[in-house]
């Protein structure tokens, strides 16, 4: 598998990753309207905005598009791998790629985690260091796990 910069004409492949991945798993974790919350989120027109930025990559399987990362500056601002390719270290490669490319200019990667993607982040050294809520529709409130991580050491 290839990590590559992603390009508009995969908007539409990164979006049913998104989606197909957000509609999978998050439900297990999450009220419906998290759900619904993160799938407006990541509209096509957001991803377009990720792609534009040359911040936003995907992990490719032979033609197939299994994962996606995207980050800003020094904050990783998503990680999706397709359901059917989750558990074969397809989210580590990703996760290089961007700390990697953090790396070049930043001493610490920041993310949000979700639910079900933060004791994956405590695997690879993130630590936590606040909780994040964010008021949806019905009094129902997101809430995720604020991350930061010390990627370079070289520090003059």
């Amino acid at each position: 598998m290839k990590y590559v910069t992603a390009t508009s004409d995969m908007a539409n492949a990164i979006c049913n990753v998104l989606h197909t991945t957000i509609k999978t798993i998050y439900p297990k974790y999450y009220p419906k309207e998290v759900v619904d919350f993160f799938c407006q989120h990541h509209s096509k027109e957001h991803i377009l905005d990720g792609i534009a930025s040359g911040n936003m990559g995907v992990l490719v399987d032979g033609y197939v598009i299994v994962g996606t990362g995207c980050f800003d500056s020094s904050h990783i601002t998503g990680v999706y791998v397709l359901p059917s390719y989750q558990k074969r270290g397809c989210g580590t490669q990703i996760m290089n790629c961007l700390e990697t490319e953090i790396s070049k200019k930043h001493d610490i990667a920041i993310l949000d985690a979700s639910l079900p993607a933060a004791c994956l982040y405590e695997h690879r050294g993130y630590k936590t260091v606040g909780h994040g809520i964010y008021e949806l529709e019905n009094d129902v409130k997101l809430v995720y796990e604020i991350m930061e991580k010390k990627i370079r050491t070289d520090q003059i």
